[in-house]
């Protein structure tokens, strides 16, 4: 296989961000790079026109993981409390999915999270403590304590 060097004009997953100079197949570069304008020649000119990008790309990478840590540090003690009709047994006739936790996440803090987001084995079908993990952004997630009460009862 014959490696090419090109130069990205578009950020393209699995291959690489706008303005890096990355080693492709010369088939993938000749046949769908090039001609979809999505990299260009490696030369000094065009490298200098896409420094700038890859600047302020680097910048937000760096924005996004700042953000990902405060919100880290805000959901760390957040405790979400549902109140679920249940069964005598415990177990709820309606269940606590990701969607409710990212609204309730959203309400209470004000920070949207995307429901992709929100790691869970399944939706929480029974009462009392759980925990859900939220991965915030690359390494950076969060354990948020979840609880379900019944509804109609007192909370001790």
């Amino acid at each position: 296989m014959i490696i090419a060097k090109v130069l990205l004009t578009t950020t393209m997953d699995k291959v690489g961000h706008a303005g890096e100079v990355v080693n492709v197949a010369s088939g993938f570069a000749r046949n769908y790079l090039f001609p979809r304008g999505l990299a260009i020649e490696p030369t000094e000119h065009n490298m200098s026109r896409f420094a700038k990008e890859r600047a302020a790309h680097e910048a937000e990478l760096v924005q996004r993981a700042e953000k990902a840590r405060q919100l880290k540090a805000r959901l760390a003690d957040q405790l979400l409390v549902f109140t679920r009709k249940a069964h005598g047994d415990g177990h709820l006739y309606g269940s606590v999915r990701a969607e409710d936790i990212a609204a309730q996440i959203e309400q209470t803090i004000g920070e949207p999270i995307e429901t992709s987001r929100i790691r869970m084995e399944g939706t929480i079908e029974a009462l009392g403590p759980h925990v859900v993990t939220i991965s915030l952004y690359k390494e950076i997630s969060v354990d948020v304590r979840v609880r379900v009460d019944e509804e109609g009862k007192k909370e001790e």
